[in-house]
């Protein structure tokens, strides 16, 4: 039995905002953030979410990526997921579309290596372990026989509805501090926001899809040096923002140095957001969409230069992106 309803979690966060206008059409119960009586870990409120729902779909886009403590990565990430697939299945959901990451695979062995769905779990910290542990939980009620699951592994994401830390990237593009460490070759990929919730409906509706993992992410990876460029040019020409033409350039032993006080901190139980983000930025995470665009249907539209145009745009038009 199919029912409209989608259900949302992480409404009102960058990729659920942008997925609930996508289904403007349709009913949509949403779940947003914690302190407004939005909590996963509570049984009660994902159990008041799924009532009534049978035969909707669950689409499941909230998480926790940059927390204080490495405790709550699993306590949102996994024993949320999990308080809210044993409602969903309890209420009779159809299927649950579920966002997990780029981190439980780690960083390519290589600079010409990519991702697909074969490759082996290799988690990048405690974020990592957690979206591995949260496959690994889907993965078991899709094999149970309790709701039918698909799984969606998009990297970076980029455009509107951004965070203030992607609008920090581009301010720090504009004042010449863009981070580039080691010589700037090394690919990831991305995923524009509208390629993502495409792949969030294709998922929802093709049959084939179930009980099935994805990448989800551009065409094609881009190199560090790349992006920057990118994004420093379109301020500068089509928004005519000057940009101090200079970057941030650390060695590569600096991502290292990162990483290894990352480790410590994570085994003490820290979380340091710029600590970690410094310890992938001289690594390659780059994938393979080809299952998603042959099982799916999957065909990104945007690519970097159009989708970083469309975020800046955004960012402008709100007043949060100004001249120096």
């Amino acid at each position: 039995m199919k029912n409209d309803l989608a259900i949302v979690t992480g409404a009102a966060g960058w990729l659920g905002k942008s997925l609930v206008q996508a289904l403007a059409d349709r009913p949509v119960r949403a779940l947003g953030l914690p302190e407004a009586d939005g909590d996963l870990r509570n049984p009660e409120v994902t159990e008041r979410l799924c009532e009534g729902a049978r035969g909707a779909t669950l689409f499941h886009t909230a998480g926790v990526v940059h927390p204080k403590r490495v405790r709550d990565f699993f306590e949102v990430n996994v024993r949320g997921t999990e308080n809210l697939l044993r409602a969903a299945a309890k209420a009779g959901v159809r299927r649950a579309v579920v966002v997990s990451s780029n981190s439980p695979v780690g960083t390519n062995p290589s600079p010409d290596h990519a991702f697909d769905e074969a490759s082996p779990y290799a988690p990048y910290m405690g974020y990592g372990r957690s979206k591995m542990l949260m496959e690994q939980l889907v993965q078991g009620f899709s094999e149970r026989g309790e709701i039918e699951t698909v799984i969606l592994r998009p990297p970076w994401f980029y455009g509107p509805n951004q965070p203030p830390r992607q609008t920090l990237f581009f301010e720090m593009i504009r004042d010449g501090k863009g981070p580039v460490v080691g010589a700037g070759e090394n690919r990831r990929s991305m995923v524009y926001i509208d390629n993502l919730v495409q792949g969030l409906l294709l998922a929802e509706r093709t049959e084939r899809a179930r009980g099935e993992t994805y990448w989800i992410a551009d065409e094609r990876p881009y190199t560090m040096n790349e992006i920057l460029d990118t994004v420093e040019r379109l301020l500068e020409e089509e928004f005519l923002i000057p940009c101090a033409h200079r970057r941030l350039r650390l060695p590569g032993i600096a991502s290292d140095v990162a990483w290894l006080v990352d480790w410590s901190l994570q085994k003490a139980g820290l979380y340091h957001q710029k600590v970690h983000v410094l310890s992938e930025m001289n690594k390659s995470i780059a994938c393979s969409i080809d299952k998603a665009k042959r099982e799916l249907g999957y065909r990104p539209e945007i690519a970097l230069e159009e989708g970083m145009r469309r975020s800046i745009a955004w960012c402008i038009e709100r007043g949060e992106l100004r001249l120096r």
